[in-house]
């Protein structure tokens, strides 16, 4: 029984109704959006508010400028000591490269004073090895002990004379060394002298002399000749074959 009565509330058959319109749900979305926004506009103001009475944004602002200031020292330093590492940079590289050079003159000049501390010993023994062909007798007379001839390429010889005065205490010899060359050129007799002609031959002991002569073309050359000359007098004379 108490159902029955329970429903009859409930529906249109009830003793009370009262009837209201209904508000479309955009509505009620847009009125609640509404609502919320201006609480949260409200709790904004609000919030600045507080922070303007505190004096928290005053020094938020002073100390937001100041580390400005001192990020923008800082960028300025690092600028200067960047622009310094470059030129140390650059001093050390011209040092580096100074160094090297120096590096590669010191071997070169090292390398020179070893041949030529090779050659000085090379003239040494030379020079030993020809006192000892000096005659201790005195009286003795120039003479070419030492006739070479090397035939380069075809083209050129190189010459060598050894021209020595026996006599260690003889006085100084003025004198020439006439060199000629023979052969054949396109099957006749060829003969020619150094392009200089003699040359002058000064010696107390021993004095040795070379060069190199150019031969024509299509010259055959079958020998070498040399002479010591003083004034027009031959004083000593050699040849050989090549």
């Amino acid at each position: 029984m108490r159902l029955r009565l329970l429903i009859r509330r409930l529906t249109v058959s009830a003793p009370r109704m009262a009837v209201r319109s209904a508000m479309p749900w955009p509505l009620r979305w847009l009125a609640l959006a509404i609502v919320l926004g201006f609480c949260a506009a409200l709790a904004l103001w609000a919030f600045e508010f507080g922070k303007d009475i505190a004096g928290l944004e005053r020094g938020t602002k002073a100390q937001l400028q100041q580390v400005r200031t001192e990020l923008a020292a800082l960028q300025l330093e690092l600028a200067t000591v960047k622009s310094a590492r470059d030129q140390a940079q650059s001093v050390a590289n011209t040092v580096d490269t100074l160094l090297t050079t120096e590096k590669v003159a010191q071997e070169s000049l090292l390398a020179q004073n070893k041949q030529l501390e090779a050659e000085n010993r090379s003239l040494r023994d030379d020079l030993g090895f020809f006192e000892t062909l000096i005659p201790a007798q005195v009286g003795g007379a120039i003479a070419i002990r030492g006739l070479q001839g090397e035939l380069r390429n075809e083209r050129e010889i190189r010459w060598q004379v050894l021209v020595i005065q026996a006599n260690k205490n003889a006085p100084e010899f003025n004198g020439r060394l006439e060199l000629s060359f023979s052969g054949l050129l396109n099957g006749k007799p060829w003969l020619a002298t150094l392009p200089g002609g003699a040359q002058v031959l000064k010696l107390k002991q021993y004095g040795r002399m070379e060069g190199v002569f150019e031969l024509p073309a299509q010259v055959v050359v079958k020998g070498l000749s040399a002479k010591v000359l003083e004034g027009s007098l031959v004083r000593s004379a050699q040849s050989i074959k090549l």
